[in-house]
């Protein structure tokens, strides 16, 4: 009987004592690539490649495009207005080496400066409290002697297999009938098609943008923009849609933002991942999954 006593009384102890998340793991696996698990979440970064994101899973299930394509594959970080450097990326943002500090918490890779564009990137990668989430916060960081205007720009590759859906009208999103988007309980869907030709829209969202497919639903939530903050033709929410089955570009933006010498801006993006029956899921339980994490 004392023994029942002691183990009720421990279970009603226990009971009231919040369980604490598991802190997460921060490691590097070789070959400059570094792993940050948190939960059943793990994410690689190449620090050697431009700090690439280039493998985000929940368990064992990746969500990322891993084609051997050019410039088809991981996540990646640029200064926006594109039209300011046009294409190829710049190197020094995209694939050139960053310096790794690693501390209990985060990893912090910071790049080159740019010789021609005279901008340095910084990326702090953190385990959200809980372990439900990454957070990336993005530093630009102006290494010239004049102000500038620039704002960040987080490019996310994915297979061209799914669903793509954010918050935004149809109205918002330019140009139109470009991709075939539908509208459902407010929200727009991009059910993925093989077309010939590679498409890009814009769209003013609020805040987050989701992409479900192989029965995962990754959720990436940032600062949502008033429609005067992005850069000049550019916008809070983009897709680009590579030519034929390829892979698709999951895109978002911050505020277009004013830079004296030696002046640094921040945009963070949360990245969420979690199992979904793709089968059997309907798009108003996508929709409440989503929101569910943010909320």
């Amino acid at each position: 009987m004392k023994k029942q006593w002691i183990s009720l009384l421990l279970v009603s102890v226990l009971g009231s004592i919040p369980i604490q998340a598991a802190e997460p793991v921060i490691k590097s696996i070789g070959e400059s690539k570094y792993v940050i698990e948190t939960g059943n979440l793990s994410m690689i970064i190449d620090a050697a490649g431009g700090a690439k994101i280039r493998s985000f899973k929940y368990k064992d299930a990746e969500v990322i495009s891993q084609s051997p394509m050019r410039e088809t594959f991981g996540s990646t970080f640029w200064t926006s207005p594109q039209n300011e450097w046009n294409w190829p990326p710049v190197a020094e943002y995209d694939k050139l080496p960053y310096t790794v500090e690693q501390t209990p918490q985060s990893l912090i890779m910071t790049g080159q400066v740019s010789p021609k564009y005279k901008y340095r990137i910084r990326k702090e990668f953190k385990a959200d409290a809980g372990g439900n989430a990454i957070a990336i916060t993005y530093f630009i960081i102006n290494e010239s002697d004049e102000t500038r205007r620039v704002a960040p720009w987080e490019i996310t590759r994915v297979p061209n297999e799914g669903i793509v859906f954010f918050d935004a009208s149809s109205g918002t999103i330019t140009p139109a009938d470009l991709i075939p988007f539908t509208q459902e309980y407010g929200v727009s869907w991009y059910h993925t098609d093989a077309r010939n030709g590679n498409r890009k829209i814009n769209a003013d969202g609020k805040g987050w943008l989701a992409y479900t497919n192989n029965n995962l639903l990754l959720v990436k939530t940032f600062p949502d923009l008033e429609s005067s903050q992005p850069a000049p033709a550019e916008a809070e929410i983009q897709l680009y849609v590579n030519s034929g089955k390829t892979y698709l570009e999951l895109e978002s933006q911050g505020a277009y933002t004013e830079l004296k010498p030696g002046e640094s801006l921040s945009y963070t993006v949360r990245w969420y991942l979690m199992p979904v029956n793709s089968e059997s899921i309907t798009s108003q339980q996508l929709i409440s999954k989503a929101r569910a994490l943010f909320n």
